[in-house]
């Protein structure tokens, strides 16, 4: 699955395009240099329960990853993704760690 990124001065998303449309996208805000926020995910309905959600979420790990910064998932879809996939936890901010999520 190709997500592509478009990054603005402080904010950017995370989006999947099939034939010309939109059909996820997942945004985030930069919270200074060193974090973003996750603040929304928003999956088409004829690609909802195809990974196309998870996919985003793996792709803002790589990105934060290699930008050596950290995330805030404010985003419930983000959030619950971080919860149910521990190995992605090295890249949450603060309190937010894969065990102690809530």
């Amino acid at each position: 699955m190709n997500i592509q990124h478009k990054l603005f001065t402080n904010k950017g998303f995370f989006y999947y395009e099939e034939n010309g449309e939109i059909k996820g996208e997942m945004t985030y805000s930069a919270a200074g240099t060193t974090k973003i926020i996750i603040d929304h995910t928003h999956i088409h309905d004829d690609m909802r329960g195809k990974g196309v959600g998870k996919a985003l979420v793996e792709a803002v790990v790589a990105f934060a990853r290699e930008s050596n910064i950290k995330i805030i998932p404010l985003c419930p879809f983000a959030k619950s993704v971080f919860e149910k996939r521990p190995e992605l936890g090295n890249v949450l901010y603060g309190i937010a760690s894969e065990r102690n999520f809530r």
